[in-house]
């Protein structure tokens, strides 16, 4: 464990608004910052920062917390390792001896970085080696066009066709067999139990963060094995669905628009043409957190999938997630060639310059895609286009696209404008019904706590868990109610919870409260998860906006909190009464005959 006062100077330290702001584009509202929610899509700000807590929440998704429960959902990172990075933005030194305590579970991304760093020298080694990387480099070189320039800027390397020389080579650097499978660098075999090269026979792609640390890598096979391309799963240091290969380049180029490719060597074959604003996912299609960087970095994608069905499935997917963080997004579609790379290599940079300018945007592309499947020539087809056309338009959330876009899809289709808008009015209409109908069902659910996934129990102790929530939010603010209550106030204990995560919460308020250093709030994300972390600052909000809070109010919800819990006994005690009486006339029914 990191020492108290530690964290707490960190904490201190570490203005949330700057934290924050480093991922977010916050701006002043009074006293406090909004911005778009980085951890859910949305286009109108519901994330709110409040610089005198040293807090967050989002109004929208319910994530809040602190600067360090922030870094532990934005980075996907444990509690020390949020903690560590706090540490280096202020330059505070954490005594290494607190990092771990053994075993599996205490591999940490520090650790996992430094041996990435290690594997990436090596397979970069490898490839510069005449015995092992020849074929590799000459299929880079010779085969792929890359310079060296090239190969050393993006680090490339390569994995030579043997089991265990990296797993041999890390281990003489130090690294456990824990931190080596953890780290996805090497397997495990189920049948001897030995460890072997995750990464074989494969042209090597590290993937670098922006802050310069490779935290992954991605692997083409050399030869007809398959898959064709390998990627790092999840580690304590990597988080597939929230980075994107060549950001670390392209972030500095990206202000005006961002080219968004299918593959690794599509990224760099483009920005060794001069084109150091393309990036990729890693081997997935984009998610929404991937979207959400984009909308941080530029005002505009344009999606240069290939041209099969795959690529064009994954183009739909990217525009429909790209518009919902309010990214204009556009398609290029090349004639001549299947992906950027093999554009270039025939026609060269300018004449590529020339197809992103005439790059079509979203709406015009999914047009030509819904008329591409149909003969509008023959009325039945020309009906079913239109009305696939117009549930696109109705789709759009801004009147001036819409009306722009019946416009477009009027002159293609050689209807009246009026006609289809018309159309995309009833099916706007149809819209906000069902919207209404689940927003109505949403509501409902909410009421009887049916889809409360931090406080299971909530929908079995409706009045209790409300009583809960008033006690814990009042802990929560007040320092003097919190002494009260932890000292037992009117009897209160643990026992009287109804909920397992209140009664989880009460214990940790009291425990933290009665420690040598005190409560504090920088220490609760050692305890509970980041949404259940959202859930507290939801609690203390929500108290925060009552005017009246003293010991008065926390006495009438301690009465309620035992009240509930009573008839809960009261309940249980029926119920058995009941199973005892139906037991008794079974028996006697028994006896009688």
């Amino acid at each position: 464990m990191i020492p108290r006062q530690i964290v707490d100077e960190i904490v201190y330290r570490n203005d949330i608004e700057q934290v924050i702001g480093s991922y977010v584009t916050l701006k002043r509202a009074g006293s406090n910052y909004n911005g778009l929610c980085p951890f859910h899509s949305e286009r109108t700000p519901s994330f709110t920062v409040f610089p005198s807590t040293h807090s967050f929440y989002c109004f929208g998704c319910g994530a809040g917390g602190d600067a360090i429960s922030f870094m532990m959902r934005i980075e996907n990172l444990e509690y020390v390792d949020a903690v560590r990075v706090l540490a280096q933005r202020i330059g505070v030194d954490i005594p290494e001896e607190d990092e771990q305590n053994g075993g599996a579970s205490s591999v940490t991304r520090k650790r996992v970085l430094q041996m990435n760093l290690e594997a990436a020298k090596f397979f970069r080694d490898q490839l510069m080696n005449e015995t092992y990387g020849k074929e590799a480099l000459h299929y880079l070189t010779v085969e792929r066009g890359l310079s060296m320039a090239t190969v050393r800027r993006f680090g490339l390397g390569y994995s030579p066709n043997n089991a265990w020389l990296l797993t041999n080579h890390l281990r003489s650097l130090g690294f456990t067999d824990d931190e080596m499978v953890t780290g996805f660098l090497c397997g495990r075999s189920q049948k001897t139990g030995r460890l072997y090269d995750y990464f074989r026979n494969r042209v090597i792609f590290p993937i670098i963060d922006t802050a310069g640390n490779v935290v992954a890598f991605g692997g083409r096979v050399m030869d007809d094995s398959k898959p064709k391309y390998l990627n790092t799963s999840d580690t304590p240091a990597f988080k597939k669905s929230r980075h994107l290969f060549a950001l670390n380049y392209a972030k500095n180029n990206a202000a005006e628009q961002m080219l968004l490719c299918e593959g690794y060597m599509d990224v760099i074959a483009l920005h060794a043409a001069g084109f150091e604003n393309a990036v990729a996912t890693l081997g997935t299609a984009i998610t929404p957190e991937q979207a959400r960087i984009f909308a941080k970095y530029t005002k505009k994608v344009v999606i240069t999938y290939d041209s099969d069905s795959a690529g064009q499935t994954a183009s739909d997917k990217a525009m429909r997630l790209l518009g919902e963080v309010g990214v204009d997004v556009r398609v290029l579609k090349l004639e001549g060639a299947k992906d950027p790379d093999e554009f270039i290599k025939k026609f060269g940079a300018d004449a590529f310059r020339d197809m992103l300018r005439d790059s079509k945007s979203g709406f015009a592309y999914r047009v030509d895609k819904v008329l591409m499947g149909h003969d509008i020539s023959v009325p039945e087809e020309k009906i079913k286009a239109s009305s696939a056309i117009c549930a696109i338009i109705a789709a759009s959330s801004s009147a001036v696209e819409r009306e722009v876009h019946i416009a477009y899809a009027a002159e293609r289709l050689g209807l009246t404008p009026q006609v289809l808008a018309g159309d995309v009015s009833r099916i706007r209409s149809k819209m906000r019904r069902e919207q209404k109908k689940k927003l109505s069902n949403d509501a409902q659910m909410q009421l009887k706590g049916l889809n409360d996934h931090v406080n299971r129990d909530a929908a079995k102790h409706i009045k209790a868990s409300a009583a809960e929530e008033a006690v814990l939010g009042l802990m929560l603010v007040f320092e003097q109610l919190r002494h009260v209550a932890a000292e037992g106030l009117d009897g209160l204990s643990a026992e009287d919870f109804s909920t397992e995560f209140g009664r989880r919460v009460f214990q940790t308020l009291c425990e933290l409260e009665k420690s040598d250093g005190g409560y504090s709030k920088a220490l609760l994300a050692q305890f509970f998860t980041v949404d259940e972390l959202g859930r507290l600052e939801q609690i203390e909000q929500t108290r925060r906006s009552y005017s009246k809070n003293d010991i008065e109010v926390l006495r009438v919800n301690i009465a309620n909190l035992k009240e509930e819990k009573g008839r809960d006994t009261r309940d249980v005690m029926s119920i058995l009464e009941l199973k005892r009486q139906k037991a008794n006339q079974m028996k006697q029914k028994k006896n009688e005959k």
